[in-house]
Order: structure tokens, then sequence, then C-alpha cells
């Protein structure tokens, strides 16, 4: 009499982790898409909508660890610490991502700044797939940039709708204003009109060296409207850092030596600097028609979930 095969509950941790981290971005996105204005407070309060559980656990987190502190009437006799096993810190997950991208990159790149070959620019492709289920790419619908690997430096704020300032900016006032509009003018025509998403489309904005693709006179109408908001993924090679971003300004000039510009909170999550205020950066663009996405950083801890392509689900 053969024996009935057991059924195989080996379960598939990887998959169930892209699901869940998938559901997460679409509730996020629900969020915005249905409470616009509760979003943008959540933001202007430096709390990510999709993280609020995270934030919650940290408040209980430090609730607990203050009771114990002060029920706990004498220090313990063995010298240990009066924390909890589970410090204020447990709820971080060590960006272990962040190191094996780092010394990857630094085996894949080149030692000079140049533009990457078909080969350099596919094996990066598939690591940041492998690493956080994100599809960039440095080629799409047969756009391409003057380079995918180069310099970066620090833009100024942009100036979102008539009136703006830089105080209303939130971040960095001594980054001052850009003395004119990006290359696609105001992002609101009125303070009243700005919206939770074009105010994250200024905050991680980036300038790419759209006058000088050889086409670019050629098919000026066509490109302009391409590049517009065109979401990229920002990688510093030096730390590992990856930024969300997308394409709101031109430039920077050819003989400032640099290829990309960033703006502040680009510039101060990547810590891509120099002695000459520049950085060297992978600039690739994001495959998301879904727009499934967000912009910002790429963390891969429990407050910034890692960015899926629905191609990973």
């Amino acid at each position: 009499m053969s024996r009935t095969a057991k059924p195989n509950y080996e379960l598939n941790a990887p998959l169930l982790r892209s699901r869940l981290k998938l559901k997460h971005i679409q509730s996020e996105n629900i969020l915005k898409n249905h409470h616009p204005v509760a979003y943008a407070m959540l933001e202007a309060a430096g709390v990510r909508p999709g993280s609020i559980r995270a934030h919650a656990a940290k408040l209980l987190a430090a609730g607990a660890t203050a009771t114990t502190l002060i029920l706990a009437p004498y220090p313990s006799s063995s010298g240990s610490s009066l924390l909890p096993s589970g410090s204020l810190h447990a709820s971080s997950v060590p960006k272990d991502q962040e190191s094996e991208l780092k010394n990857r990159l630094r085996e894949l790149l080149p030692v000079e700044i140049r533009p990457l070959l078909t080969g350099e620019e596919n094996q990066i492709t598939g690591l940041l797939h492998e690493l956080y289920g994100l599809h960039a790419v440095p080629e799409l619908e047969g756009n391409r940039l003057n380079t995918d690997y180069g310099y970066i430096g620090a833009e100024q704020h942009l100036t979102r709708y008539p009136g703006d300032n830089v105080w209303s900016h939130g971040f960095r006032p001594e980054s001052g204003m850009a003395p004119g509009l990006g290359a696609w003018g105001y992002f609101a025509t009125s303070v009243r009109l700005l919206t939770p998403d074009l105010i994250l489309r200024e905050k991680y904005y980036v300038a790419v060296q759209t006058l000088y693709l050889p086409e670019w006179q050629a098919r000026l109408e066509y490109l302009r409207d391409w590049y517009q908001f065109r979401k990229v993924a920002v990688i510093n090679p030096q730390n590992g850092k990856i930024m969300i971003a997308d394409i709101a300004d031109s430039g920077p000039a050819l003989w400032t030596g640099k290829q990309f510009g960033g703006s502040p909170e680009v510039m101060d999550y990547l810590q891509s600097h120099d002695g000459r205020q520049r950085g060297p950066v992978i600039l690739f663009f994001v495959d998301d028609p879904e727009n499934r996405v967000p912009l910002g950083p790429l963390e891969y801890n429990l407050e910034q979930v890692p960015l899926l392509s629905a191609k990973n689900v």
C-alpha cells in the first residue's frame, strides 16, 4: 500500500513579503487619492502616511521603556541595563541592502566617471531588481539621457506657484530659491491648487541635461512632455542610498562639470558631495506605468517599504 504524499506547506517568504509590501503601497495610494488634505497634513508633520503603524509602534515602545525606568526602584545589582531586551532601536532593520548595493556597485562601475556600457547597465538593472524589486532602466520607450553615470550638484528650491517663497518649503531655507522658474514653469497656478503630489514633485526633483540631447530640437514638443516629471532612481554608489525623484528642471550647463542637479532634499538624503559640492550618481528611469512607486528615499526598513515593480508580484 503506497503512502499518500504529504502536501508541501513550505512558506514562500520572499513572495509573501513582496505581496504584503505591494499591498502596503496600494493602501497608501488610496489614502492619498481619497483624502488628499489628510495626506498633506501628515506629510507636513513629517509622518509618512504609509508608516503610521511604525510611528505608533515607536511611541508605544518609548512609553513602555519610560514606564520601565519609572517603576524600577533600583538598578539591577548585576549592572545590566534597565532597558527591556527590545530597545527603542529594535524596530529598525539593518540596512543590509545599502551595504550590499554599495559593495557590488564598486565591482561593477568603472574607475572614471563616464556613460555606462550596455553590459554594465544591464547588471545594475538586475541588481536593483534583485535587492529592491525596483525596475529601473537606462533607456525607456526609446529615450535615454546623454549619460546615466555622472556628477550631481546641489540645486535650489523651485518656485511652485506665484508668490511662493523659500520659507514655505519648510526645509533648509539657506539653500535659497532658484532665480527663475523650472524648465516646465510653475507646478501650480496658485497656492490653493498645490496638491500633495505637486509638493512632492518639487521636493524630490532633479535636473537633467535635456537641452544637450541630439534630438531635443527636432522632437521638442514630444520630448518636453515625455521628460516632464519623469520618475527616476538616483543612486549614490558611495553609500548605497537611493532616491526616487522626478525630472522637473533642465541643467546643469556643460561647463560646470556636472551632469545632474538635485533639490536640497535629494542632496541631503543622498549625502552626495565632495569638496566641490558634487558627487557621482547613477540615474536610471523608473519603469512604473501604474505609478506604484512613490517619490522619496528608498529605504529598506519598517518605516519605508521597499518599492516593488508590479512584475515582481
